[in-house]
């Protein structure tokens, strides 16, 4: 057995915490919340003991139960106090697989708690993954994948985009300049020579090899099939590497699937360090008065022909590139009705049009729309603004990092 390191088995023994889960979880209890609790503080119990067979039981039966009340109706609508409920048990069967030195099934659990449950105890789950990750020592690979898949993609080159539809490019601007000219003005730019310092470009550049090296082993949510919109479309979890191995490197495969619009970073703090988030990201329109100052990071990564139906988002956004590239096509707020949202709420910041391909006979007004396009290429920014109507599709392999505020 591999005993946990001090500071976090010490956490674990700490019971105030789940005593305030506890008395917050009382409103509940006609959900069976009592029942659930006093599982859970059984498996408390039988980690203090050392018993770990015996709390990994306990801790997956909390999660079985746990489950059905987080996945029935709408996500949003889920109490917290669930997705809580739902983390201890996940940290109580990592906190045991490490104990049994079970460490890949560990990280494995401690990526579920993450995904599925909510921040508690200063996140023990990723001191949890790290100190398991530190015991791991994954075989590299003597060729790198990368040189495999260099040369593939889908050849379209920058004279392909028509030079009246061209996004203008400005390097680096000041944040004055940028303000003044496009943040208030709504105006979409590429912005160059600005994040050149970022590791994930430079000392430690992101590959496919280091994405496996380095998070394989975590759990991810993946996205099944060509867009969003598809009747077929689904979502899977699995290990980044599964997902590398399958939709990535091997060419055969008839599905599509796209690690998409994931919060990767909060997930993966080792990711994290490789990026920054861009100074443009401070910036405020002084006209709202009901102001975020939250910058919500997320991570795309997929093989090339990934696509993103055209829609919006009530974000500003600024969308790196940092491997490969892709095709991007903007059309402004004001052509809302050219671009025929689809007519429910749920869709209804989507565009009914298949871009590349449009059926202008269901379709016609959307002929006229105005728009703008790019292929955006590693190192570059996209100033998308808020509401702005805009379609993206995969050239090559490609990882972007978009920042809403």
């Amino acid at each position: 057995m591999s005993a946990l390191p001090k500071q976090i088995f010490h956490r674990l023994q700490d019971d105030k915490e789940i005593e305030i889960t506890i008395n917050k979880f009382k409103n509940v209890t006609d959900y069976g919340g009592q029942r659930i609790l006093d599982i859970l503080l059984i498996c408390s119990q039988r980690f203090k003991e050392e018993r770990f067979e015996s709390c990994l039981q306990l801790a997956q039966c909390v999660l079985d139960i746990v489950w059905e009340m987080l996945n029935t109706g709408d996500w949003k609508e889920v109490p917290v106090i669930w997705r809580k409920v739902y983390t201890y048990g996940a940290i109580y069967k990592a906190a045991a697989y490490y104990a049994m030195g079970k460490l890949e099934q560990c990280i494995h659990a401690s990526d579920y708690g993450l995904l599925m449950g909510a921040p508690i105890l200063d996140n023990i789950l990723n001191d949890i993954i790290s100190a398991a990750a530190a015991r791991i020592h994954p075989c590299k690979q003597t060729t790198s994948i990368d040189d495999a898949l260099a040369n593939a993609g889908d050849h379209h080159r920058n004279d392909d985009i028509d030079p009246q539809r061209q996004i203008t490019q400005l390097s680096c601007p000041s944040l004055d300049y940028f303000r003044k000219h496009y943040f208030c003005t709504k105006e979409p730019v590429i912005l160059t020579d600005v994040i050149d310092h970022w590791p994930a470009l430079g000392a430690r550049r992101w590959s496919i090899q280091r994405l496996k090296d380095i998070a394989g082993h975590r759990t991810v949510p993946i996205e099944i099939g060509t867009r969003y919109t598809d009747d077929s479309w689904t979502q899977k979890l699995m290990p980044l590497s599964k997902f590398i191995d399958e939709f990535i490197t091997m060419e055969s495969n008839q599905e599509s699937g796209y690690l998409a619009q994931h919060q990767l970073f909060e997930q993966i703090p080792e990711l994290r360090t490789d990026i920054c988030v861009p100074d443009y990201c401070c910036i405020i329109d002084d006209n709202n008065d009901d102001v975020d100052a939250t910058v919500l990071t997320n991570a795309w990564f997929g093989p090339q022909g990934t696509i993103s139906p055209l829609h919006h988002d009530p974000y500003h956004n600024l969308f790196a590139q940092v491997m490969g590239r892709k095709y991007i096509r903007l059309y402004p707020e004001h052509e809302s009705e050219n671009v025929y949202p689809y007519p429910t709420k749920l869709l209804s910041n989507t565009s009914q049009v298949d871009v590349e391909f449009p059926n202008f006979e269901n379709y016609p007004n959307f002929a006229n729309a105005e728009y703008l396009e790019c292929i955006i290429e590693p190192g570059q920014l996209l100033y998308i603004p808020p509401r702005c109507w805009h379609y993206v599709r995969s050239l090559d392999i490609s990882f972007s990092v978009s920042f809403w505020w």
